[in-house]
């Protein structure tokens, strides 16, 4: 354990109400022991970094002047709360953020009263907010009361539809509503977009003109680099022919710029918007993402998500790699994929490098496209580019895709365009916990007509996918893969096409036929051989299409084997609902087949390691073996796993 900060004065904060009592030279004092303490923890525990870093000042100055929990602070995706969790009394448990039964990376409804609305995803602060301005207006009834509701979101965020969505509702209503707009000109990449070089502009309307020295407003009392973005917005600004910024045609009061770190503008500015705002306000602030920690700042990503680390020199502690991540196979593959069809571009959402797709945007600039935190704009863009003869590969994480839904499924799927979507973040993902996981894509995938689905078993399989998903123009097709490194296999020089819903036998064997989805495959050969020393050698075969099905493969099986365990990481309704709807259409249950499909369970389940998370789900080896052994009625199940 690395020697904790010396925090004094952060030591007396249990509540935010304890910041009440402290002048405001101590709030600063605060905040610097703030970013000492966030730096310490996760340093200990991994995690998100920079963005919590960016708002230590902002969460003093909202605690200090609001009254949390009465007043319902909201943050957008919540990765920047550790700070928030510090001065709201989780600080002795924050080295155990992400970990198994310790505090969530993000903020959680059961964790604290503190934490009014759960996230995890982008977004969506402004519509609860203004859901909670509304309960307050009409009586309803919340933990600790309702009072203001604060929603902080930042600039990458409002790229999304869904926070225009919640302003242009919000101005309708005109209720008293605050939302702080954090610019840090950096969500995961660098933001996207006309917004982003349109977030400034001095506020010079009633009620706030008169305070505007207070807050310090002026372009010209603004720091570097500040004083350069807000400059070149107002002169972007003088050229537009309607008067106004965006916010204030959605009725909001805008206020703004401000430092986001200099306390001496936060505190009056919220302070007099705490006393005399009547509607809706938008307060603009102006931060750096990794503020106050020199690797941090100095990191591409601005220390986003770290690993482990050294505090002096920012190293991360990372273990050894035995394998290349599925995530880079994906990504060097379409590189290579890329190389010998000009017509193959691709499209991510704010996650270039989480998804591979850096490489290929550094390979191919032209033909990269990453469109912001905009799942739903990225999925129909896919669309447009599959309609005007273009092969796009649209590459999402499995739960950040289920918010294109709709777009698949009118856009791409009833069309029949080819749009290939590489699933990323497959099955459980580990530290992230259940907000990440991609539990549903299977689900949601596989039931569209015409959609072909697959998982690849190891890193050669996924190669084989991304080359398959390239030479197939006949409608949409998916292919999905899990976090983290792969087996290990010997990689071929170039991934093979394979035919349209066929299977591959692994081993044969006797009795009993295991059929695998996706990485699951490696538990299930190490249940085999467990199984085999028991005098028991199972079949076992991979699927590699969820749709569509390798029927022929699936009734060989039965025909030559008592029983039938279907296994995949994903929840009911997948891949062994749709060998169930086989089996039954083709009468197979009437001969007595013993069948059962081992999925995730019907529950949400919290972080812990991607390992730990199996055991919990039961999808491990020894819950394959005994799986086994209970089919066949060669031996009791033990005692289930709580």
């Amino acid at each position: 354990m690395p020697d904790r900060p010396d925090t004094p004065l952060l030591d007396q904060v249990h509540v935010p109400a304890d910041l009440k009592r402290l002048s405001d030279a101590q709030l600063h004092q605060v905040a610097n022991e703030l970013r000492a303490e966030t730096i310490s923890a996760v340093s200990v525990t991994g995690g998100h970094l920079g963005a919590g870093l960016g708002v230590v000042e902002l969460t003093v100055a909202l605690h200090a002047v609001f009254d949390t929990p009465k007043d319902k602070l909201i943050w957008d995706v919540s990765h920047q709360s550790y700070p928030h969790k510090i001065l709201t009394g989780r600080r002795d448990r924050i080295r155990t953020l992400r970990q198994q039964g310790g505090l969530s990376g993000f903020t959680k409804r059961s964790e604290s009263p503190y934490d009014p609305f759960g996230a995890a995803h982008s977004s969506t602060s402004i519509s609860a907010a203004l859901g909670f301005a509304v309960a307050r207006d009409l009586g309803g009834t919340a933990e600790g009361g309702l009072g203001d509701a604060i929603a902080v979101i930042g600039d990458g965020s409002m790229s999304a539809g869904m926070a225009f969505e919640a302003m242009n509702n919000a101005g309708h209503l005109k209720k008293r509503l605050i939302v702080i707009l954090n610019d840090n000109e950096m969500s995961i990449a660098p933001p996207v977009g006309a917004l982003s070089t349109y977030l400034t502009r001095l506020y010079a309307g009633e009620p706030f003109q008169e305070f505007k020295a207070a807050a310090k407003g002026a372009v010209s009392l603004l720091p570097e680099p500040f004083r350069e973005g807000a400059k070149r917005a107002k002169e972007m600004l003088k050229g537009m022919a309607v008067g106004g910024t965006l916010f204030e045609e959605l009725g909001f009061s805008y206020l703004g710029p401000i430092d986001g770190h200099d306390l001496d503008q936060l505190l009056p500015v919220l302070r007099t918007v705490k006393a005399r705002a009547t509607g809706p306000i938008l307060i603009h602030v102006l931060t750096k993402k990794g503020k106050g920690y020199a690797p941090a700042e100095r990191a591409r990503d601005r220390g986003h998500a770290t690993a482990k680390f050294d505090v002096v020199t920012g190293e991360q502690k990372k273990a050894p790699s035995n394998a290349p991540s599925y995530t880079s196979v994906f990504g060097k593959t379409l590189v290579d994929e890329a190389a010998r069809d000009d017509r193959i571009v691709a499209v991510t959402a704010a996650m270039p490098d989480g998804t591979g797709l850096n490489l290929f945007a550094e390979r191919y600039p032209s033909r990269c496209f990453d469109v912001g935190i905009a799942e739903q704009h990225g999925v129909t863009f896919s669309a447009g580019l599959a309609a005007g003869g273009l092969k796009p590969f649209c590459a999402m994480y499995s739960t950040f895709l289920q918010r294109g839904y709709d777009q698949v499924v009118h856009d791409v799927a009833i069309q029949r365009l080819p749009v290939r979507f590489a699933i990323d973040r497959a099955g459980l993902v580990g530290a992230d916990g259940a907000t990440h996981a991609g539990s549903f894509d299977v689900a949601f995938m596989a039931n569209l007509p015409g959609m072909v689905v697959m998982a690849a078993a190891d890193e050669a399989e996924l190669m084989h996918m991304v080359a398959t998903a390239a030479a197939h123009d006949e409608g949409p097709i998916a292919f999905r893969y899990p976090r983290g490194e792969g087996v290990g296999v010997d990689l071929p020089e170039r991934g093979e096409v394979l035919q349209i819903g066929k299977g591959r036998m692994v081993r044969q064997g006797s009795r009993v036929a295991i059929l695998s989805f996706g990485t699951r495959l490696q538990e299930v050969l190490q249940a085999s051989e467990a199984l085999t020393a028991r005098g028991i050698s199972p079949t076992v075969a991979d699927a590699r299409f969820a749709k569509p099905l390798d029927e022929d493969l699936i009734l060989d099986l039965v025909r030559n084997h008592e029983a039938l365990i279907t296994i995949e990481e994903g929840a009911i309704g997948g891949f062994g609902s749709h060998v169930a709807q086989l089996l039954a259409e083709k009468g197979v249950f009437d001969t007595g087949l013993k069948f059962r499909s081992m999925v995730l369970p019907d529950t949400f389940i919290d972080q812990a390691s991607p390992e730990a998370m199996y055991e919990v789900a039961g999808l491990n080896a020894s819950d394959i073996e005994t799986k086994v052994l209970e089919v066949l009625g060669v031996a009791s199940i033990g005692e289930k796993r709580a």
